[in-house]
């Protein structure tokens, strides 16, 4: 997909003209500058809501890829209207650092259920007995995993300015893993590449990785890798004593997270239809999963996600008809 550099979008002086009729014309004409991050997989999401706005009346511009911190920011100061992919908690801190409540508008949880961890191959779990991240404070164990000859077990991480990001390198410190783990980061989708290349190859891997995203339809839990465990929950900043244990008591070392949808909370206020489709809208994540695989197989160029997003709506003409509905008499 085409990425945009985040600029002054020209929308403030629009933004403060929008704010002056919103009531008299809550829908027609209004312009909503939807940004979303580089991972082209969260695409879907985002275009889904933009058509929803778009049989509202509102005027919908082609998204901006940009960082999370960058879309945050840009949403608080107005310069954008919203954002599909907010993970709550993962974001929590660029949510507070650019404003938090007092600047955004958040209610409802447009996908739920979303999976993150660590994750090794099968092979070498059983050959080792390895179930836990934090038994890879053992130099030998952690060799096992070293792709680059240092000595360390190489872990295959995310992108720099990510929320993972700040958890990855909090847990290394927590579970004394720094020593024996190195976090390997930039840009993701590369180094998973070289990661699956390597399990090809019948060479151990250790990987972070979420759901939903094609890796785990590539590197299947259960059958090719398996999920380590975390001695104790611990997470760093604003999602500090939340507990990542799993009601059956697994813990994966985050917890489990939704995608809210954010918006500029004046641009909300002022636009209660969009305000109301924000809040209801409601995306299984099993059909990201498989929408995502479709992706991986080569259907993801910006037509392929068009279509898949219009078939998708045409698949469920009724729920969406009814979101659309249900926000248009918000309006009113």
């Amino acid at each position: 997909m085409r990425k945009i550099a985040l600029g002054a979008f020209a929308l403030t002086a629009a933004f403060d003209v929008q704010t002056t009729f919103a009531a008299e014309l809550p829908r027609k004409g209004i312009q909503v500058q939807p940004v979303q991050s580089t991972i082209t997989e969260e695409t879907f999401q985002t275009l889904l809501v933009n058509k929803a706005l778009e049989k509202l009346g509102y005027s919908v511009q082609s998204p901006r890829e940009v960082d999370y911190n960058v879309a945050y920011t840009s949403i608080a100061s107005g310069d954008a209207t919203f954002m599909a992919v907010n993970w709550d908690p993962l974001h929590a801190d660029q949510y507070q650092a650019a404003g938090g409540d007092a600047k955004f508008y958040r209610q409802g949880n447009y996908v739920e259920g979303a999976a993150q961890g660590y994750l090794i191959d099968k092979k070498t779990a059983e050959k080792y007995h390895i179930t836990t991240i934090d038994q890879l404070k053992d130099p030998k164990l952690a060799k096992l995993f070293d792709a680059n000859g240092d000595g360390k077990a190489d872990l295959s991480s995310c992108t720099p300015g990510w929320g993972c990001e700040a958890v990855i390198n909090h847990h290394l410190k927590a579970y004394g893993l720094s020593a024996t783990v190195e976090h390997n980061q930039g840009n993701y989708a590369a180094i998973m590449a070289d990661t699956i290349s390597r399990y090809k190859e019948g060479k151990p891997i250790l990987y972070y990785t979420w759901t939903p995203y094609w890796v785990s339809d590539v590197l299947v839990p259960g059958r090719d890798v398996v999920w380590l465990q975390v001695p104790f929950s611990s997470l760093p900043g604003e999602q500090k004593g939340i507990s990542t244990k799993l009601p059956n008591g697994a813990d994966y070392g985050f917890p489990v997270n939704s995608m809210r949808i954010v918006a500029n909370k004046r641009w909300a206020e002022a636009n209660p239809a969009a305000a109301k489709l924000f809040a209801i809208m409601k995306l299984p994540i099993a059909d990201i999963n498989a929408q995502n695989a479709r992706m991986h197989q080569g259907e993801a160029q910006e037509a392929d996600i068009e279509r898949q997003t219009d078939g998708w709506i045409k698949a469920h003409q009724a729920l969406f008809d009814g979101w659309v509905n249900t926000a248009a008499a918000a309006a009113k």
